[in-house]
């Protein structure tokens, strides 16, 4: 069977380049005569891998010299009580942003470590936008800011850099990081699993500035405390060791096309190739506002919603998979993340022109 067309959320697809070079190394990295799954996370070689993917890191990102760069587990879910663990104690209270179901789960879990005040929230309309920055109400002493810069169920992104003073700005990129250029001096840390365009799920990137530090909680695990691991590069803990090596590969992928600016701009592309059809159809639509649409996850319904199962079986038939919308919004969804090719957008555009036509 040919490999199909897919638009999952996460785990999402990989560059094919890499899966074939995971593939001729997976028994003999490098002439070590062992798979990276079976070495040593101290071993030279190793070692080597992780010292390449964070040199990667630093590079397309611009990681400034006063921030740590970790490699974690636990993913996205983990991070929203780990965050908290480690900064809420600075004044015992935090600020969330709540744009969709996965801020308000950071919300909810950091809830348990502290005071949560919302700075925000577009609940009331349904979280079809991102709350503007003039609606955002800060409280008077927070450790942190706290917003998800792009939610996957919903198809709402954040184009835009908040600006909350000199008050610490947390974001969840999980699932647009890497997809375009951020200016990680604005913000005291970034968090995100890798399973989206970094990578496959085991890995979750912390960049967190070094100032940060000395505000965790008693009860923090030492495998969870960010000045720990980083004074352990990492390694307080074995650390998701083929996961790494994987987004090793994905990131130098992503610098020999161009980088992030030339991410930007594939995903720019395909993004539009989809809303421009949703836009111009009477049969299908998109309900986010335009401005806060995502880049990374583009939601859709059918006017006839009866008609969904013979859309995603027709679709199936024709090698695109994962196009069911998230079970609490409904409808359709493509994520098409940087390893997405815009042909293959191309492929599913044509494919709703003639599944319109057809039932029209």
């Amino acid at each position: 069977m040919s490999r199909v067309i897919n638009f999952s959320s996460g785990p999402a697809s990989l560059p094919e380049t890499v899966l074939r070079q995971a593939a001729s190394e997976m028994l003999n990295w490098q002439g070590s005569g062992m798979s990276v799954m079976e070495m040593s996370h101290r071993g030279p070689e190793f070692m080597h891998i992780l010292a390449n993917t964070q040199a990667l890191l630093k590079n397309l990102l611009g990681i400034p010299d006063n921030y740590a760069v970790l490699l974690l587990q636990g993913g996205a879910i983990a991070e929203n009580a780990i965050v908290p663990m480690n900064l809420i104690g600075k004044t015992g209270q935090a600020d969330y942003v709540v744009s969709g179901t996965w801020s308000l789960k950071s919300q909810q879990e950091a809830a348990r470590y502290g005071q949560v005040h919302t700075a925000a929230t577009s609940e009331a309309l349904g979280f079809q936008c991102m709350p503007s920055q003039a609606e955002w109400k800060l409280s008077d002493d927070p450790s942190y800011v706290h917003f998800c810069s792009n939610e996957t169920i919903g198809g709402v992104e954040c184009h835009w850099t908040p600006d909350v003073g000199d008050i610490p700005l947390v974001a969840d990129m999980s699932s647009n990081i890497m997809s375009r250029p951020v200016d990680v001096s604005r913000y005291g840390l970034i968090y995100a699993g890798a399973q989206k365009n970094m990578g496959p799920s085991g890995v979750t990137l912390v960049i967190v500035r070094r100032d940060l530090w000395g505000h965790a909680l008693p009860i923090t695990p030492s495998a969870f405390n960010y000045q720990l691991q980083a004074e352990h590069d990492s390694m307080v803990n074995t650390p998701p060791t083929y996961a790494i090596y994987i987004m090793g590969l994905v990131l130098q992928h992503i610098q020999q096309e161009g980088g992030l600016k030339a991410m930007a701009e594939l995903n720019q592309a395909k993004s539009a190739l989809l809303y421009d059809f949703l836009d111009h159809s009477a049969f299908f639509s998109n309900r986010v506002a335009p401005a806060d649409r995502s880049r990374m996850n583009v939601t859709f319904f059918l006017r006839d919603e009866t008609l969904n199962a013979e859309f995603l079986q027709d679709a199936e038939a024709q090698g695109m998979v994962q196009l069911r919308g998230h079970r609490i919004a409904g409808g359709m969804r493509a994520s098409i993340y940087n390893a997405m090719p815009l042909s293959a957008v191309q492929t599913l555009r044509d494919y709703m022109f003639a599944f319109e036509k057809r039932h029209a």
